[in-house]
């Protein structure tokens, strides 16, 4: 009965176990007994103390008097203590360890008098494996107690049945919680192994909204203000061409709004031939001409072409921001297997050192096993060239 009991309360505590800690046993009390007994249900702290009944009998069976009783009562109280603080106080392991020589010491001062005190043995043995960190650490432990069990049986003769509830029960409850404290610490292992990866996948989706906010509100930014500044420049001279670019300042607008709402579901893109649709136009409103060649049909899996429509964005806007070129040639090709895209421009070139918009354009790319290459003399050459086919191994979000 004691065995099963304690073992029940073994697995009670290791459903209800969180993160490792210096002292598992003492963790799990401390949630269980200020968690949820505050609320009512925290009954496992409290059935674990039945045990306590072995160490009445003798008293009640033999009428014990005042001086006895007293006494008994004295060691209860104490072990009381030492129970709720090894739960409630969350010690450190030495202390914890205390607590264990606490329960020990109990049993050899009223052994003599009370054969019940091998109740004290048992829960000695029960709690020591959560204090510890290996199962060999836990197996010594339980060996030295037994062993005191045993010597104090034969100082003080003792009855075999102290022997066999000190000793050999004692020995099988503790011994099957050292399973039970080590599945405790792989399941803590596990558990925080698991925050990690979350924490981690948390990190890796900021860090695309980043980049997949970057492109859109980016590109869409730098047409706006163009189309503005060359509106501002036609309002006296052509209003009407000056109104046609104001409109379409609005209708972009609007399409930067759904696309940022598109962007946090994580699919936005309008598609490749749509994509270089609007970076020629974007080219040309800005004065510079535009050689774009690209096939007439493209047979290209969605996840390379939204990366691929993404780079012509990211690509175009760095061309009207910062390279004041004359020409750009966008060129795109597919066969073997394989697409490549190319952007170039005849400007002045461009900082060796790439921008997070390049940054985040590389990290797609390479994510589906292909490559970038950036050349910036003469002016600004882009490649990206795609495997049609994504590796098995990778999982990428969609774009």
């Amino acid at each position: 009965m004691e065995e099963n009991g304690l073992r029940m309360a073994s697995e009670n505590e290791n459903r209800n176990s969180g993160p490792a800690h210096d002292v598992d046993l003492a963790t799990v009390g401390h949630r269980m007994s200020m968690g949820r007994s505050a609320k009512g249900s925290g009954w496992g702290l409290y059935i674990w103390l039945a045990y306590l009944v072995f160490f009445f009998i003798q008293p009640v069976m033999g009428h014990a008097g005042r001086r006895e009783w007293a006494f008994t009562l004295l060691g209860v109280a104490i072990f009381l203590s030492l129970y709720f603080s090894l739960f409630r106080l969350k010690p450190r392991r030495t202390l914890a360890l205390l607590h264990i020589a606490g329960f020990v010491v109990l049993g050899l001062v009223y052994a003599p008098m009370n054969t019940g005190a091998s109740t004290f043995f048992i829960y000695a043995c029960a709690f020591a494996p959560f204090v510890v960190d290996t199962e060999l650490i836990a197996a010594l432990l339980i060996l030295v107690i037994i062993s005191l069990v045993g010597l104090e049986t034969w100082l003080f003769h003792l009855p075999f049945w102290f022997l066999f509830y000190g000793a050999g029960l004692a020995a099988v409850i503790g011994g099957g919680n050292i399973f039970f404290a080590q599945r405790n610490r792989s399941l803590a292992k596990l558990r925080m192994a698991h925050e990690e990866i979350e924490h981690l996948a948390k990190v890796a989706e900021r860090e695309r909204i980043a980049r997949d906010l970057h492109d859109v509100l980016g590109h869409t930014l730098s047409v706006v203000i163009l189309k503005s500044e060359l509106a501002g420049k036609l309002m006296e001279r052509e209003p009407e061409r000056a109104g046609k670019e104001i409109r379409e300042v609005e209708q972009i607008a609007r399409q930067a709004l759904t696309e940022v709402r598109e962007a946090i579901r994580g699919y936005r893109s309008r598609g490749l031939a749509a994509e270089l649709a609007m970076a020629k136009s974007t080219l040309e409103t800005a004065g510079i001409a535009v050689q774009c060649e690209a096939p007439s049909t493209l047979e290209i899996p969605a996840l390379q072409e939204g990366v691929l429509s993404l780079a012509v964005r990211e690509a175009v806007t760095n061309v009207v921001r910062h390279s004041q070129a004359r020409s750009c040639r966008l060129q795109l090709e597919q066969g073997n297997g394989s697409c490549r895209l190319e952007v170039g421009d005849d400007g002045h070139g461009g900082n060796s050192l790439e921008g997070s918009g390049l940054r985040g354009m590389r990290e797609r790319v390479e994510m589906l096993g292909g490559t970038m290459t950036r050349t910036t003399e003469p002016g600004t050459t882009l490649t990206i060239t795609l495997p049609l086919t994504t590796p098995v191994e990778t999982e990428c979000t969609p774009l």
